[in-house]
Order: C-alpha cells, then sequence, then structure tokens
C-alpha cells in the first residue's frame, strides 16, 4: 500500500532493465494505474460474497448470486499478491525498516481504527450483537487477532486480512533485503518455493492436519505475498516472461471458477494463484508499455483509490442492515437487487468519507514532521537522485 494518488493518464514506455543482482532500485518509476483498477474488482468480488453469506437473494437469484461470488473470498488472496508487487516495486533506495513501518502505519491504520471504533459501537449499541471481550478487543486493536482462530471474525471481520499484511510488513525489509541480492534465477526458485507452499499448506488444511485452518494464519498466508514480490523483482530486472494481459486475466477467471471444486477455505488459494500471479505483472508491464489496458481507465482507477476503505466498511453495513431485513431475508431478484444497490451505494458513500476524512488527511498529518526534516535535511545537503518515486498503485 504506497502514500501517493496513482497516475491516471497512459504511462509511455519505460526501461525496466534493473539487470544485475543487488543493483541499486531507480530512484524514480512509473506509476501502475491498471494495479489499482484491479484493487476494485477484488474489492467488489468480497463484496458479493458478503452479500451472498447475507442471504439477499432467494431461489434461483441466489444461485446465480452463490455461482458469481461463492469464491469472493480469493479477492483476499489477489490483495495479498498485490501487496507484495507493489510494495517492492515502490521501495525506496536505502530506505530504512523504521521508515518504511512509520508509512505502513500512516497508511491502513486511521481506517483500521475508525471503522474498529464503529464495530464496537455497534456491538454495544445494536440488540442481538455479540460484544467482544478485553482480550478480543485488544487484540483487534493491534491486528495479532489472525494469529488465533476464536478471534479471527470479532469486531469487524475483515480486518482479519490486515493482520496478515501487519505481519507481511513486519518481514518485508527482510525480504527486499533478500530480493536486492536474487538476480533473475534465484528470484525464480524462490517464486516456484512459494507456491510448493501455498500447495502443501493447502493439503494439509484440506486433509485435517493442522490443528487450526490455515486460511486466516499470517504465516500460511506469506507465500502469496512473496509471489507477489518475485514477481516485481522480475518486472524491475526486465526478466518477466508471463502471459500478456488478456491471457492473464482468462487464466485467472478460469481459476477462479474452479473454486467450487475444492475443499472451501485455504484451499481455494490453489484455484486462483497462478492467475494472479500472472495478471499482476501483465497489467503492470501493459502500463509500462502503453498497451491498452481497461483497468486503469479513470472512473476505474477512482474506484480503485476507495477500494480499502470500502473494503473495511462495507461488512459493517451489511450487519446494520440486518436490523431491518433480518437474517437472511432470501429476497426474489428485483427486491435483491434493490437492497444489494442499498447496501452498496451506502458503503461507497462511506468509503469516500473515510477516504477523504480519514485516509488522507491522517496518512498526511502522521507523516508530515518526518518530511518535514527530511527536506531539511535534504536543504543543508542536498543529494543528487533523492526524488521521491512516483506512487505506482494505491496498495
Amino acid at each position: 500500500m504506497t502514500t501517493a494518488t496513482p497516475r491516471t493518464t497512459r504511462t509511455p514506455p519505460a526501461r525496466t532493465g534493473d539487470t544485475r543482482a543487488g543493483s541499486a532500485p531507480p530512484t524514480s518509476r512509473p506509476a501502475l494505474p491498471s494495479l489499482t483498477g484491479l484493487r476494485w474488482v477484488a474489492a467488489l468480488l468480497v463484496f458479493g460474497l458478503h452479500v451472498n453469506n447475507f442471504g439477499y437473494f432467494g431461489g434461483e437469484a441466489g444461485r446465480i448470486v452463490l455461482w458469481g461470488f461463492g469464491a469472493g473470498a480469493t479477492g483476499v488472496s489477489f490483495f495479498f499478491v498485490l501487496s507484495g508487487f507493489v510494495l517492492t516495486w515502490s521501495a525506496r533506495p536505502g530506505d530504512r525498516a523504521p521508515a518504511f513501518w512509520r508509512r505502513r502505519i500512516a497508511r491502513v491504520y486511521p481506517v483500521h481504527l475508525v471503522t474498529l471504533g464503529i464495530a464496537l459501537l455497534m456491538a454495544y449499541a445494536l440488540p442481538h450483537q455479540t460484544r467482544p471481550t478485553s482480550d478480543q478487543a485488544l487484540s483487534n486493536l493491534l491486528l495479532v487477532h489472525s494469529w488465533w482462530r476464536p478471534w479471527w471474525q470479532t469486531l469487524n471481520p475483515v480486518s482479519w486480512s490486515l493482520a496478515c499484511e501487519a505481519f507481511f510488513y513486519a518481514a518485508f525489509p527482510l525480504l527486499f533485503l533478500l530480493l536486492r541480492r536474487l538476480g533473475a534465477r534465484g528470484a525464480t526458485v524462490l517464486g516456484v518455493l512459494s507456491v510448493v507452499a501455498v500447495l502443501v499448506l493447502a493439503r494439509a488444511d484440506a486433509h485435517h492436519w493442522t490443528d487450526q485452518a490455515l486460511y486466516s494464519m499470517p504465516a500460511a498466508r506469506l507465500p502469496e505475498f512473496v509471489l507477489g514480490a518475485v514477481t516485481a523483482r522480475l518486472v524491475l530486472l526486465g526478466r518477466w516472461r508471463g502471459p500478456g494481459l488478456e491471457a492473464s486475466l482468462a487464466l485467472a477467471v478460469i481459476g477462479y471458477f474452479l473454486v467450487p471444486q475444492v475443499t472451501p477455505g485455504y484451499s481455494a488459494t490453489v484455484c486462483t494463484i497462478a492467475g494472479f500471479a500472472l495478471l499482476i505483472p501483465a497489467a503492470a508491464v501493459a502500463d509500462l508499455r502503453g498497451l491498452p489496458s481497461l483497468w486503469r481507465r479513470r472512473r476505474l482507477v477512482r474506484l480503485g483509490e476507495l477500494s480499502f476503505a470500502f473494503y473495511m466498511i462495507h461488512l459493517l453495513v451489511l450487519r446494520a442492515g440486518t436490523q431491518l431485513l433480518g437474517t437472511k431475508p432470501h429476497f426474489g431478484l428485483l427486491a435483491g437487487l434493490a437492497v444489494t444497490a442499498v447496501a452498496f451505494t451506502v458503503s461507497l458513500a462511506l468509503s469516500w468519507v473515510l477516504y477523504e476524512a480519514v485516509e488522507g488527511p491522517a496518512r498526511r498529518l502522521l507523516l508530515r514532521s518526518r518530511r518535514t526534516g527530511r527536506e531539511s535535511r535534504e536543504q543543508r545537503e542536498p543529494v543528487a537522485g533523492t526524488r521521491e518515486a512516483p506512487a505506482p498503485a494505491r496498495d
């Protein structure tokens, strides 16, 4: 998750030939707006999944929604792969771990804190809501609740993925140090090992060889993040040889609709991991080369900017809706579409408020003192080539 608004205009072709293992990354990299647009699609899949889970549609309409969005949880896997790609692509030369962590906290924590407060308010103000224990609330606050299965869905359930991201952020400085020392061959080996890890973990989860489901375990989701980082490294080295955007999208869609054929939970990752790991760098390469890309259209990129806030608020909106609609109302097609449209509109409006009033201002406030101090030092001791790189995509 980067900290500046992506460009929405066509990006001219750019050279990415960082061809030597361990060579310093460039001081300025092109923006990758298609990745921001793709974020919105992933968030929309998760929204559709939760609409299905809340039972807005009954009968044949319900079966259609289940067919289209029953695999929507894989949108979270897409976020994990994308996060590894974007953080590696936008890593700053000579950056230190504390500065990196500071930017990550400024990026995700303010929205998490606000939505956590809303979830707490709802738990105590609305009837028939489960009230969290003090341990559950504290673990949510500290983003460690995904490490313990009984806590992972408490308060704002979607925040379990943030607990995974927090673990990824903690590990990223070491991962990036390793990637900087790997050439294309070494990075490819690491990517293959990541895919093998996903396959092994999926088999263990499907056969219940573990005493805790792996779906929400941060350490189990790390290979997806590492795979995204590896693909970014290969693009940076100019050694990415994957299929184009259309073929990669087709593979991702095929994998998505294969999900119902496997054991629910972590095993679904096996179906989509290859498609996602191909689609993300393909979209990046399309932006770098100025190739056509649906995903960098201005409105889609704008929705992608709102996607994090939308992801964090939409389930609370659906939960609040049960006070009026009841549990699993199973409406017909027209009524189901109407209530879904209302829930979507409210969620999108609140995500805009969160983005404009919380996410952006809080990030600027938290980073202002550090940026001011850095600029003062640069004025006293100017260094050539230290201009901050433009953001490739919002993560």
